[in-house]
């Protein structure tokens, strides 16, 4: 009886270190896969915020002023904002995703970015380019990241052709606060701050 209980005991022991051991590997597992998707989940915030900042810019203009811009041949202001959209899906592209319009018809950028001037046909562009492509980067694997793809004539990895998306985000976010602010329009979000630090100083 008493051999029984030390050979019981040995093993349950020896099931817990496996189980221990076990329990180790999945963590490592999940810190391993959490570690590669760094990368697309950051992406996708950043995607977020831009999204948030251009379309909040979008809205705070007013429809009478998305015909202007700053010197002839320079793109308009809604221009610039249709410009964004159909930029998305084009880097996307270089990415493996399929957008919804074949390349010809994506690379026709007078048609395309002189389709409308309606905001909020353009807000609804917008919006349905960045959901868009948040699902498209959403399906990509991290073994994605490191393909060789085409990039305008130059060799690349999806990796720096996301990285390129973004900086041309916040390249035309940025054209387009200058844009705003030559039409009086603050940023919704530098207002809201504003208000603030204002509302704090007068506690």
């Amino acid at each position: 009886m008493v051999k029984f209980s030390v050979r019981s005991n040995s093993l349950r022991t020896l099931l817990a270190g496996v189980a221990v051991v076990l329990s180790l590997q999945s963590g490592l597992a999940v810190a391993k896969d959490g570690a590669q998707s760094a990368f697309i989940s950051e992406m996708i915030g950043q995607l977020d915020r831009a999204k948030g900042q251009i379309i909040a810019l979008e809205g705070a203009i007013p429809q009478g002023k998305f015909t202007w811009r700053p010197a002839e041949g320079v793109r308009s202001i809604s221009e610039v904002y249709l410009h964004i959209a159909d930029a998305n899906y084009l880097f996307m592209s270089f990415a493996g995703a399929k957008p919804p319009m074949d390349m010809k018809q994506m690379m026709d950028q007078k048609a395309r970015e002189g389709a409308t001037t309606d905001k909020t046909k353009i807000a609804a562009s917008l919006n349905a380019s960045f959901d868009w492509t948040k699902n498209a980067l959403s399906a990509l694997t991290d073994a994605d990241l490191e393909k060789q793809v085409n990039m305008f004539g130059t060799k690349t990895t999806v990796r720096n052709a996301l990285l390129t998306m973004l900086g041309h985000m916040h390249e035309h976010l940025g054209q387009s606060i200058a844009y705003a602010r030559s039409n009086g329009v603050i940023p919704p979000w530098t207002e809201e701050m504003q208000a603030q630090v204002k509302k704090s100083l007068n506690k």
